[in-house]
């Protein structure tokens, strides 16, 4: 189920996985929210089963107030979740683990891939020259 309190919860992990993150451009991060920034059409369930994606706009920096483009990327358990309107936030990798997202901190991008299970099995997190978190 994609709501607020979906939402809500992804923006405290997030907040834990700066805490835990070894980049030294991320530490100290924090996320101050997450919106929907598409017209409602783009978040229907026969959308985001089309795109296997979630468009949102998070606000992401040392100040939470920087204005990050926020894609979730649903992999396909999270996907089959999100078609059977059950609970997505288990898919929510652990946020002790630093590479189950990517941000950009030159364009204001952060991409998160979820899945079930994917809070069990990382590996780690390294900075390109890019600024950008490969894995």
């Amino acid at each position: 189920m994609f709501d607020q309190d979906f939402c809500d919860f992804l923006e405290y992990e997030i907040c834990k996985a700066f805490n835990h993150s070894a980049g030294e451009q991320i530490k100290g991060f924090w996320c101050d929210g997450i919106l929907l920034n598409h017209p409602d059409s783009s978040y229907t369930q026969e959308a985001i089963n089309k795109n296997r994606q979630i468009q949102l706009k998070a606000f992401i920096c040392k100040d939470g107030q920087s204005e990050y483009e926020l894609t979730l990327k649903l992999g396909n358990k999270a996907l089959s979740k999100f078609a059977r309107n059950l609970d997505i936030k288990e898919c929510i990798p652990n946020p002790e683990k630093q590479n189950w997202f990517e941000i950009d901190t030159k364009l204001n991008k952060m991409v998160i891939q979820l899945d079930e299970g994917y809070r069990l099995y990382h590996s780690k997190t390294t900075i390109s020259k890019t600024n950008k978190y490969e894995h």
